[in-house]
Formats: C-alpha cells, sequence, structure tokens
C-alpha cells in the first residue's frame, strides 16, 4: 500500500495544474486527478497536467460526475451519445496522465423514489454499466465504481448485484460516504473485497466535523488491517474539502501519519 491525495482535496484552493505541481512540490507520489470542468475533460487540458505533474504518479481520474455520469443511462440516444463523447475526452485524458483507473459514481440518487432499493432496476443498470466498462477498457483504463450516499453504489448489495452483469467491475472504498450513509466502511468493504482498486480516506472529529487522517478519532489501523486481509495493495488516497484543512503543510504531515502506520503494520 501506499499513501497519496486526490486533487479534490485542493478544489476551489487552486486549479488543477497548480494542485499536481504543488501536490508534487509537497513530496506527495500518488494522486486522484479530480478533473471538474467541460474544459478538463479535453486531452490538451491533460497535456498541460502531465507538464506540470514533475514525477507525481496518477493512479485515477475522477470527474464532476453530475456534469455527465447520470446522462450515460439517459434512454434518448442524442443525450447518450453526447455523453460519450464527452467521456471520450476523459479517457484519453486518462490515457495521458497515465491513470489506469476510473472512480465511477453513475446515477444520481436525489429523488426519494430512486433510494428505494424495490425501484432499483439491476438488468437496465448493469446493462449500461457493461456498455460504459467496455467503453473505458478501450482505453485502458478500468471503471471503478465508489461507494456514495447519494450516487448509485448508495447501499450494501449495489455492488455485488451489478457486478453480476459487469464481472471485471472494480470498486473504490470510501469511509466518508460510507459514514454518511449509515453502514460504516465495513460492509462495503466486505462486499468489494479484493476487488477494491482505490480507496479514498479523511478522518472525522468526535462532533462528527471531518478532518485530515491524523487530526480525529477514525480507526486507521483497523481499517489498513482489513485491507491487507482482503489483498489490498493500492494506495490510500486522502480526499478532503478545502474547509477540513488550514495550511497546505497539513497534507503532507497527514500522509507522513498515514506512511507511519503502513510502516508499523507492514
Amino acid at each position: 500500500m501506499r499513501v497519496g491525495v486526490s486533487t479534490a482535496s485542493l478544489f476551489l484552493r487552486c486549479d488543477n495544474e497548480d494542485a499536481v505541481q504543488t501536490l508534487d512540490g509537497l513530496g506527495v507520489q500518488t494522486a486522484e486527478v479530480f478533473l471538474t470542468s467541460f474544459g478538463e475533460y479535453k486531452p490538451s487540458f491533460a497535456e498541460l497536467l502531465k507538464e506540470r505533474k514533475g514525477g507525481l504518479d496518477i493512479h485515477s481520474v475522477h470527474i464532476l460526475n453530475t456534469q455527465l455520469e447520470p446522462q450515460l443511462f439517459n434512454r434518448h440516444p442524442r443525450v447518450e451519445r453526447d455523453s460519450y463523447e464527452i467521456l471520450d475526452g476523459v479517457m484519453r485524458s486518462a490515457q495521458i496522465l497515465g491513470a489506469k483507473y476510473y472512480t465511477f459514481h453513475g446515477g444520481a440518487r436525489f429523488k426519494k423514489a430512486s433510494r428505494d432499493p424495490k425501484n432499483d432496476n439491476f438488468a437496465r443498470l448493469g446493462e449500461c454499466m457493461a456498455k460504459i466498462f467496455d467503453f473505458c477498457l478501450g482505453y485502458g483504463v478500468t471503471l471503478c465504481l465508489e461507494n456514495v450516499e447519494w450516487s448509485t453504489y448508495n447501499r450494501p448489495e449495489v455492488f455485488s448485484r451489478i457486478r453480476e452483469y459487469v464481472p471485471q467491475l472494480k470498486g473504490v472504498l470510501d469511509v466518508k460516504q460510507a459514514r454518511l450513509a449509515g453502514h460504516g466502511y465495513l460492509p462495503y468493504l466486505q462486499e468489494m473485497g479484493e476487488n477494491i482498486a482505490t480507496v479514498h480516506v479523511s478522518d472525522v472529529r468526535e462532533n462528527g466535523k471531518m478532518c485530515l487522517p491524523g487530526q480525529g478519532i477514525f480507526d486507521f489501523e483497523t481499517l489498513i488491517r482489513r485491507l491487507v486481509d482482503v489483498g489490498y495493495d493500492g494506495p490510500l488516497l486522502i480526499e478532503a474539502y478545502k474547509d477540513d484543512y488550514g495550511e497546505l503543510i497539513e497534507l503532507k504531515r497527514a500522509c507522513e501519519y498515514l506512511q507511519e502506520i503502513l510502516y508499523k503494520i507492514q
């Protein structure tokens, strides 16, 4: 395992081309690039990131998903076609950056009815996910479904049901989103198991406020040991919001905190 940071942690603090440069300057070795606008989904922008990232290894890409991902499931052929055209740019950008994984949310469960399990159409969902998976794989990028409280994988069971249609699907474990969903991370970790490709980590204070690893009460040692148990050997990517920490140097300290735990265990 290794420690890294998602550029989402710098969202609204600096633009992505400066974020990758900043993380490289802090000594961060691995990152997920959180592309956040249609202009950033173009290969020309990926070339700029590649130029600026220095020695930073880009593990995965992530997008501001509500701009695109729900429309990939749209039944209207024009909407679907346009969405795939944009996804083409994202995948070509991933190639340029050397990213092998795409962190994917999928649909948006904003309406109450969409959150009711009895309304899930897994046959339709699986058919769409299989098409998206194959499209991404054509660029050498693996689709990874993230557990997100308000999106497709909003509860345990969803990942397993979709994998009936997409056996090669990988997962992204997000401990923050698991907490928000009210299930805790363990059911998601057990369900995804050896299929976890990425882990998003953050800490939480006693009052429920999110913070950087090492500043709260979350038990990272137990999390890491459970990840070891399922054979996970990928990155622990710190994903925080701009108001969850003060100075940028705190990101480096959070990385060092997690690295110390990894050293102790491994």
